[in-house]
């Protein structure tokens, strides 16, 4: 990793949301796959940002915004035109019970940071950074895993596979486009959760499909999806 890069290519806009959030009494954080990125000295393409603020608090402190995910506590947060100065902003929050193997039927907003990254997919996207004052919150070892280039889920593995099945195809780009090993435990779980995947639909796992093919290492991402059993339900 190349950790001398992160501040420098932080990008000031999404600090200055951060800024004003924290300003107005609110924690906030840069979320999940830009401090991957960050962190392996890559210039992030998207900015997420989570913060404890609510939905309506962020909307009055932004009043250039689109409540385009509002039902699952996300609010755009426009800081200038083009598409490159929106910026997702959502409220800390839990997530209910899968029935469909894709969405949760309900989300819960809750005041921890710790909480937010808990119910995320990988260990490698459950990180967040305080643009700030450079704290990073790395409850799940994040950072030693991309030390280590390991693919691993967050808590137990079977579980993060069977709420939503699409994340068999997510492990398996994100090993092949950071060229990693994926962990024993979250191999084998993929390869359990086999019903889930089916329950996805054909749109979905063909843009997987696709982000795999079009990785650095697409043969390392199809020979994942082969050993676990997903690819035969791929490519049938």
């Amino acid at each position: 990793m190349q950790n001398c890069n992160i501040f420098q290519n932080l990008n000031t806009q999404a600090t200055l949301i951060c800024q004003r959030l924290q300003d107005a009494g609110f924690q906030a954080f840069i979320v999940g796959g830009c401090v991957r990125d960050l962190l392996l000295g890559q210039i992030p393409k998207d900015w997420d940002i989570t913060t404890s603020a609510t939905p309506q608090q962020v909307m009055e402190l932004f009043p250039k915004h689109y409540a385009t995910g509002l039902q699952h506590g996300t609010i755009t947060v426009s800081m200038g035109e083009g598409i490159e100065n929106h910026f997702e902003v959502t409220t800390f929050r839990v997530e209910g019970e899968y029935k469909d193997g894709r969405r949760p039927e309900e989300v819960l907003f809750v005041s921890k940071i710790e909480e937010d990254l808990d119910r995320r997919d990988l260990t490698i996207n459950s990180i967040a950074l305080n643009p700030i004052n450079f704290q990073l919150v790395d409850p799940f070892g994040s950072v030693t895993d991309l030390c280590y280039r390991t693919v691993k889920a967050v808590g137990v593995p079977l579980q993060r596979f069977q709420e939503d099945g699409l994340r068999i195809m997510r492990a398996a780009r994100f090993a092949a486009r950071f060229n990693c090993t994926i962990e024993a435990d979250t191999l084998k779980a993929m390869s359990d959760s086999l019903e889930t995947l089916k329950k996805v639909s054909i749109e979905r796992i063909k843009d997987e499909l696709c982000k795999i093919l079009m990785t650095n290492n697409p043969y390392l991402g199809i020979k994942l999806l082969i050993e676990t059993g997903a690819f035969t339900l791929v490519c049938p």
